[in-house]
């Protein structure tokens, strides 16, 4: 790979990683709206499971504009891995922005409502998981923002190096088609 082939591939994941950052705090935000009612929560999960698909779909436009409709996979793999390191982090930001000035506590209290109601405390019981929920939730609460963010940042970064596989697999192609309109 060429030094402007690289700064191209860059190119096209910073961009491609701030939208799946979009998308991955459109998500967040129905995730802590969610709590509360389970159709954003739903809503939530719908596009968090979405983020393998439309980064295969944005690697697909760099394939097919960028590098004239073929691209290997060493390439696709590494385009994948950047485009969710960018996203982690700009979601990362977003979370420790959230958690730092915005939250106030209400992820905790909301948890600690759902496990304190009638039947949530009920469930608990059923498993035997009464005191650990608690402890839980008091780590939970001493977590701090900066912990909280670093943490999700790299669970992302090691969902990009796994799922660059499957989508570099299913998107590479060493060969020009036919049929482009290029």
């Amino acid at each position: 790979m060429t030094a402007p082939e690289y700064t191209q591939l860059k190119a096209y994941a910073r961009q491609d990683g701030f939208f799946l950052s979009l998308l991955w705090i459109a998500s967040f935000i129905l995730y802590i709206m969610g709590i509360t009612n389970d159709m954003l929560g739903l809503a939530a999960l719908m596009l968090a499971v979405m983020t393998p698909f439309f980064v295969a779909g944005r690697l697909r436009k760099f394939r097919d504009e960028g590098r004239d409709g073929v691209i290997s996979f060493r390439r696709s793999y590494a385009y994948t891995v950047l485009v969710f390191f960018y996203g982690a982090v700009l979601l990362a930001v977003a979370q420790f922005v959230y958690f730092a000035y915005l939250d106030n506590g209400y992820l905790v209290s909301a948890f600690s409502k759902i496990i304190s109601s009638t039947e949530g405390r009920a469930v608990l019981q059923q498993y035997g998981m009464t005191e650990m929920m608690d402890q839980s939730l008091s780590e939970l609460a001493a977590i701090r923002p900066i912990d909280f963010a670093l943490n999700i940042l790299t669970v992302n970064m090691m969902v990009g190096f796994f799922l660059a596989i499957p989508i570099g697999l299913v998107t590479f192609r060493t060969v020009k088609l036919e049929n482009d309109k290029s």
